[in-house]
């Protein structure tokens, strides 16, 4: 009995937590994705974050003081994250949404009331407002605090238009419903195109856009044509919505996001309070 009880003792000290993470540090899995030691040093601290795949994107070093939530309000990582959410709700809504005006507006109606897990459309839009309201909040913080003066004057930059691809984003989404308030509003919206400076058939500057006789800027030629494939709001409008809601503006924003973290690296990390 002794020597069972012994046995045990022996299992279970080989089994501790330092054990098993000293077995895994020195594993050939965990050197092959981290390539380096027990990080014992700064050195080793710094090649383990430059070596990892996925660590490498966060800085060695950071600010203390550029990393309290008083001075962050985490705005950007929270951004970020309802980006992330929203784009997995919506691959989730694209196996049951149809941009047809036949189907679009029975299929909102299946999402919420038959559809399994279709509150993720109730996710999906409550997830959007926040987004909206995150990076104001986030532009406010950064303005506020001055990050926007040099060196980062180009990724103050890439945040505004990153800022206007998310209202954009929210915009073209909210035609998909297909009902009465979503189409209104769209026409409402869409009528403003009309009068962008130089693309818009009533703007400034569209009287410039003119060779002779012909013009290049008219009422089928437009910034409002371009949005909504035709002189009203229908099904090529609803598809062009469709395609720069689900494709081309999140991948112009996803770009733009790789570039704005990148330069936040580039121009010293997150920076710290005056």
């Amino acid at each position: 009995m002794a020597n069972f009880t012994d046995r045990l003792k022996e299992i279970f000290k080989a089994l501790s937590p330092a054990k098993v993470g000293e077995y895994i540090q020195e594993s050939q899995i965990y050197r092959s994705v981290f390539r380096v030691g027990v990080p014992d040093s700064d050195r080793k601290r710094m090649l383990v974050m430059l070596g990892s795949v996925f660590l490498h994107l966060h800085p060695v070093k950071v600010r203390k003081s550029g990393i309290r939530m008083r001075y962050t309000w985490c705005m950007g990582g929270i951004t970020f994250f309802l980006f992330l959410s929203l784009t997995f709700t919506g691959l989730l809504l694209m196996f049951y949404y149809r941009p047809t005006l036949e189907y679009a507006y029975v299929d909102i109606r299946d999402l919420r009331e038959q559809v399994p897990l279709g509150i993720m459309r109730e996710i999906h839009r409550w997830g959007a407002h926040a987004m909206v309201i995150a990076v104001w909040l986030h532009m406010y913080r950064v303005f506020m605090t001055g990050s926007y003066k040099p060196p980062r004057e180009f990724n103050w930059n890439v945040g505004v238009i990153l800022l206007v691809l998310t209202l954009l984003l929210s915009f073209t989404g909210y035609l998909l419903p297909w009902d009465q308030l979503a189409i209104w509003a769209i026409t409402v919206g869409s009528n403003m195109a009309r009068a962008t400076p130089f693309a818009g058939h009533e703007g400034p500057g569209s009287a410039l856009m003119k060779l002779g006789d012909i013009a290049f800027v008219n009422n089928q030629s437009d910034a409002r044509f371009a949005l909504l494939g035709g002189r009203f709001v229908g099904e090529a409008a609803l598809l062009r919505f469709y395609v720069l809601h689900c494709v081309g503006l999140p991948l112009v924003a996803g770009f733009l996001m790789a570039i704005h973290f990148w330069r936040i690296r580039r121009d010293g990390g997150i920076s710290g309070p005056l």
